[in-house]
Parts: C-alpha cells; structure tokens; sequence
C-alpha cells in the first residue's frame, strides 16, 4: 500500500457522521503492537451512520471489522479497503426485564460481566475471562472458564453490506466450538443474554478467581494475541506445543509464552511476519510429533509488507 492509496478510496466513500481516516495506523490498535495500517479506517457514530455508509460503499470495497485487537493480527502491508472499528456509540449496557442485558458490541466483555454483577444477574461471569469485546465474542463464539457465547445469547443484531438491519437469534448463529456460522458480511451492533438471578457475593467471588487465575496462568501484561490456536477434539492446544518443545521458541523479538504456550508475544520490536512465522512453526512441530493440526484462533487480515513472503 502507498501512501495516496487511503486518499484516493477516500473520494469514493458516503459522507458520515462519524470518523473516516485515510492510511491510518492499526499496530498501535492491536494487543500485539505490530502490523501495517488501514487503507481507510473508519468509525461510525452509531449503527444508523454505520447502515448508510454500508448501503453507499461501492461494492468492490472490502470491509473488515475489528474491536480492541485483543485476538488479532494484521500483517505488515496493511489492510485494503475499509476497516471498521466500532466506538462509544456501540457501547452502551442496559438491563432488561427477566435477568437479560443487552449490549453493545464495542463493549468490552469484562464490562458486561461487571454490570451483570452490580445487577445481581448470574450465568455472565465468564466473560470475565475474554480479553475482548462482545462483537468479537459473537462473531468466534468465545468462551472462557467454562462458559461460551452461545450459553447466554438470545438474539444478535446486525448491519449487512447492502445497509440492512437484521435480528438473528441464537440458532441463526450456527454456532459451535470457537466458530460462527453467520454470514460473514454482517456486522454485529448488538447482543441480548439471557443471564439467571444470582447472590453479588458468590458472583463477585467467582469473577475474582478467574482474575487470580488468569494472572497466575497467562501473559496478560505482556504484548499478546490471547489464545493463539484453538483446542483440538480431546486436547489441549498448550500441551501439544509444549510437548513438541516449543515454549520459550523465537523467531527475533516473536517468542511463545513461557507461562502458557499457547500465547505468543511480542517482546519488543517484532513484526506482524514474525509472530506469523512463529506461529506457523509452531502448528509444523506440533502435526510432525503429534500427527494434529493446531487451528488458528487469532484472527489474521491484510497483506504481508512489500516484498515479503
């Protein structure tokens, strides 16, 4: 991508409300502090302004969607056509009759758990555990601590390409182990759960357990992806890696986790080919001693830099 690349799709986009950047920089927008930038980056100010500029984008524009960067990789030369990242007007949580919440989906999942808690509403703890938003949360059924999105999710709502407004309930998600079955062109807005009337104290004490937990297991202060592979059928992704000799490996300033190898890290400096790279070494040493294909998790978009293989 050069540097006019994000002007010139400028000129053909609508008019918005909310905030349109040409070449604008995704590393610093990522957990893992590396990749190229967005051709064009933009940020609706609420799901009516998202709606008009999916109805007026010429077609041939790829659109992506991405939250916090908690479980994302962009490569090095950047993302082509739009890159939508959902603000504070996507946000908001509210209680509804019956222990339900609903939610933005630029809400962070812990915050959702948090309010759920300050309701006395149970069944949400586990969002606790996913260092993500609940836009990322719907569109990879996360789950976390023995809980997963599709336990709690009533219905999602969502903007397709052509600006349509639609309400998808739980079985039109088509959900199962870390994967949606929704049309990939939708772009979440919204999630109502279904949570159950709980004590604040044994709510609280069990969100406080999957924090000491997490602190104690995983690489949480350190420039991560969060889960890097999924869990094959019987097994558990950090056990195969580890059983292949992989933690602690590097390529540059790109290592696996020492506390939990199924993180990768950044320890400074380190470009989105290398955490890459490390990653697919990883899944060549885990199906050469084990004979099993790691999955990944993360999800990876864009291009590799100038050059690059």
């Amino acid at each position: 991508m050069t540097g006019r690349d994000g002007d010139a799709l400028l000129k053909r986009l609508p008019q918005v409300r909310g905030r349109l950047e040409a070449n604008a920089p995704l590393a610093d927008l990522t957990w893992f502090r590396a990749g190229g930038p967005a051709e064009v980056l933009f940020t609706p100010a609420d799901e009516a302004d998202l709606a008009d500029f999916l109805t007026h984008t010429p077609k041939d524009v790829p659109v992506h969607v991405i939250g916090v960067g908690s479980n994302l990789l962009v490569r090095d030369g950047g993302v082509a056509g739009v890159v939508i990242r959902l603000g504070k007007g996507f946000a908001d949580i509210t209680e509804e009759p019956g222990h339900r919440v609903r939610a933005g989906t630029a809400a962070l999942d812990v915050r959702v758990a948090r309010f759920a808690l300050e309701k006395s509403i149970d069944s949400l703890t586990f969002l606790r555990g996913i260092p993500g938003t609940i836009g990322g949360a719907l569109r990879m059924n996360a789950g976390a601590y023995g809980g997963e999105t599709k336990d709690i999710l009533i219905e999602a709502r969502a903007v397709d390409r052509s600006g349509n407004i639609h309400v998808l309930t739980n079985a039109d998600m088509k959900y199962t182990y870390r994967h949606c079955g929704a049309p990939e062109d939708l772009v979440f807005t919204q999630a109502l759960f279904q949570g159950r009337a709980g004590d604040p104290a044994a709510i609280s004490a069990a969100m406080n357990q999957i924090t000491e937990s997490r602190e104690a297991t995983q690489p949480i202060k350190s420039r991560t992806g969060g889960s890097t592979f999924k869990n094959p059928q019987g097994h558990k992704s950090w056990q195969l890696i580890d059983k292949a000799g992989m933690r602690g490996f590097a390529v540059g300033p790109a290592r696996v986790s020492e506390l939990h190898c199924n993180f990768l890290i950044n320890e400074g400096g380190a470009t989105a080919a290398q955490i890459e790279e490390l990653g697919e070494t990883v899944r060549a040493r885990v199906k050469a001693t084990s004979g099993i294909d790691l999955d990944w998790e993360i999800k990876r978009i864009g291009v590799p830099a100038e050059g690059a293989a």
